[in-house]
């Protein structure tokens, strides 16, 4: 797939409407993407993003990834995993990502190389103004799951 993925250093407020579509509160964004790194893979035009943040000197995390609805399903959102997954190799050990409890989206995560590490229980309830439902399941708990880099 020819793709190109650039690293967004500024204007990241830019890509916030893409964002949404993975982290449906704007203030919940705004915790993580003035310290994170945004990627973006564009294939004539843009595709998709991702934000991914420091945690610990080993540690790093996908907080967002989000592919724009006409183009899901067809290898962006995988591709992006793989390019950061070898852009960090070697800076940190482990990447987390933290996601509901939806089967699709936690096997997409584990065909990518995830395994399950831990949850916080009750995260989407105590964060957010809303419930959020996916794929008919209203998120309640956080579900983290860790790639060894």
């Amino acid at each position: 797939m020819p793709h190109e993925i650039r690293i967004i250093r500024e204007r990241k407020k830019d890509f916030l409407e893409l964002l949404l579509l993975a982290d449906e509160q704007e203030n919940m964004i705004d915790l993580y993407l003035d310290r994170g790194e945004l990627f973006a893979l564009y294939d004539g035009g843009l595709k998709s993003v991702c934000v991914v943040t420091e945690e610990t000197s080993d540690t790093c995390e996908l907080k967002n990834l989000a592919t724009l609805p006409a183009y899901q399903r067809q290898g962006y959102a995988r591709a992006l995993i793989r390019h950061i997954s070898q852009y960090y190799r070697g800076h940190y050990r482990t990447m987390l990502v933290g996601t509901g409890e939806t089967p699709g989206t936690l096997s997409f995560y584990e065909s990518c190389g995830f395994v399950r590490s831990h949850r916080i229980p009750d995260f989407f309830t105590d964060h957010y103004h809303h419930s959020i439902v996916e794929e008919g399941i209203t998120l309640k708990d956080m579900v983290y799951l860790k790639k060894e880099l």
